[in-house]
């Protein structure tokens, strides 16, 4: 007797992981949780970027201990985050993603709330940091930053950086298909979006 196809995942979670051992453990954990509580059939994408620690391996066992629900992706060396994370964009299967930072200043309790305006019609929503636990050194640079994207491209965000956003499947392939892709993934999507929104995301100081 051959045992079931297990169904296709309607939400695909995909996390770029670079060092980040001391993370892992509460990451996965809050992640699962949280995709736990949605209904929806899921898989969570974990793209290990070259890491010098027991990234890796520790990806590899989370995804023996849930062979349904974690999908480990290990590069053979550091590409970068935006390779990495399109590297989980090309072996994720839902009709929705969504990425997140590994660092669990993107709190995973979030994840519910991109869902849900997915849910709704939307083909791009993007997470607006409130209140954003960053120095201002970093806070001043991504203002400027997010002011000359909104004046370059049209298209009004407030917070360009959070990495907390969620797409339909066709803005992913659109992504995916493009032989020149910019290296800001926001930008390249809203490219290919029809209806857009952000919705406000508590934002941690970084864990570890």
């Amino acid at each position: 007797m051959t045992a079931s196809p297990s169904p296709r995942p309607s939400l695909s979670i995909v996390i770029p992981v670079y060092n980040e051992e001391r993370n892992l453990a509460e990451l996965i954990r809050r992640v699962l949780e949280s995709c736990r509580t949605l209904g929806c059939v899921f898989e969570v994408v974990l793209v290990n970027d070259g890491s010098k620690d027991h990234s890796a391996e520790m990806l590899a066992e989370a995804s023996r201990q849930n062979p349904r629900e974690i999908i480990a992706v290990l590069l053979n060396r550091n590409y970068g985050q935006h390779n990495a994370i399109f590297a989980g964009y090309g072996v994720s299967k839902g009709d929705l993603v969504i990425n997140l930072d590994a660092d669990l200043q993107n709190p995973p309790e979030e994840i519910g709330k991109i869902y849900n305006k997915l849910c709704e019609g939307y083909d791009v929503v993007a997470g607006l940091r409130v209140p954003r636990e960053d120095s201002a050194l970093r806070k001043i640079p991504s203002w400027m930053v997010n002011r000359m994207i909104r004046q370059s491209t049209g298209v009004r965000m407030n917070d360009y950086g959070c990495m907390l956003r969620g797409y339909t499947r066709e803005v992913v392939k659109a992504m995916l298909s493009c032989e020149e892709r910019t290296p800001f993934i926001p930008v390249l999507a809203n490219s290919f979006a029809h209806r857009t929104c952000e919705v406000e995301v508590s934002h941690a100081p970084r864990a570890a």
